[in-house]
Formats: structure tokens, C-alpha cells, sequence
């Protein structure tokens, strides 16, 4: 074998390709494992709470008792039990804010702090007591915190 300065860099080059091929496997494997999906602990979180009050004839009282839409903010006057229930289950990983609507209204959240982030909305309509029909609608916002 006279050229064997010709075999070596054919080893070489094969090696530098599978360094960077390596490489390039390693931050592909690594940038999917940040991205992982949430949502169905979210989903679980929400539904969890929404049957808290649902159940409970006390925080049904104190949904059915309100009129028109009522906002995260004003829920300490017109629904505090009901705020604090969604605030005590609420995961530290995560922000959440409830509103409580008409059926027939679209129930949105009014907030553009949420821009950029993955919003989680599950709901549940609390229909009557046995002295009251009023049907509305509880609906619970969550979204991760920012770091």
C-alpha cells in the first residue's frame, strides 16, 4: 500500500461526519425533551375543581347568585368561596382565573397578558338549586407561569 496518506484522510473525514451527526442528534434529542405537553395535567387540574363546585351546594349557590359576567376580579364580592376553591387547587406551576357568564354569551377571557403563552380553558355549566334556575356558566383559565 504506497498511498496510505489517501486512506487517512477517508478515516478522517468519515469521522468528522459522525462527530457532527452525533452532535447534531444530541441538540435535536434535547430541545424535544424541553417541549413537553402539559395539557393533560392542566385538563385534569381544571376538571378537578369544576367538579369541586359542582358538587358543592354551597359554591353552586354562590355561582347561580350571580348576575351578568362576572370577572376574575370581582369574584372576592360576588363569589369568594368559589375564588378561593379555584386559588387553594390551583398547582404552583400554574396561573389560574375563572370567570362565570350567561350560557349564551361566548364566556372569553379578557386579558392580553396572555399573549405568547398557551392558554388551557375547560368549563362547566352549574344549572339550578332546587329553589333557583339559573343556568350559567363557570369557565377556568390556566397557564403556565413565566419563569
Amino acid at each position: 500500500m504506497k498511498n496510505k496518506k489517501g486512506w487517512l484522510k477517508v478515516a478522517e473525514a468519515f469521522m468528522a461526519v459522525l462527530i457532527v451527526a452525533g452532535v447534531v442528534l444530541l441538540v435535536i434529542s434535547r430541545s424535544e425533551t424541553q417541549n413537553v405537553d402539559i395539557s393533560p395535567g392542566v385538563r385534569d387540574v381544571e376538571v378537578s375543581i369544576l367538579r369541586e363546585v359542582q358538587l358543592n351546594s354551597t359554591l353552586r349557590a354562590e355561582v347561580l347568585a350571580t348576575t351578568g359576567e362576572v370577572e376574575w376580579t370581582s369574584f372576592s364580592s360576588a363569589a369568594p368561596g368559589t375564588k378561593a376553591k379555584v386559588e387553594i387547587k390551583t398547582p404552583v406551576s400554574l396561573d389560574c382565573s375563572a370567570k362565570i357568564c350567561n350560557p349564551s354569551s361566548s364566556c372569553s377571557l379578557n386579558s392580553t397578558t396572555m399573549e405568547e403563552k398557551n392558554v388551557y380553558v375547560e368549563s362547566a355549566m352549574i344549572t339550578s338549586t332546587l329553589s333557583n334556575f339559573n343556568p350559567r356558566i363557570l369557565k377556568i383559565f390556566c397557564w403556565e407561569k413565566s419563569s
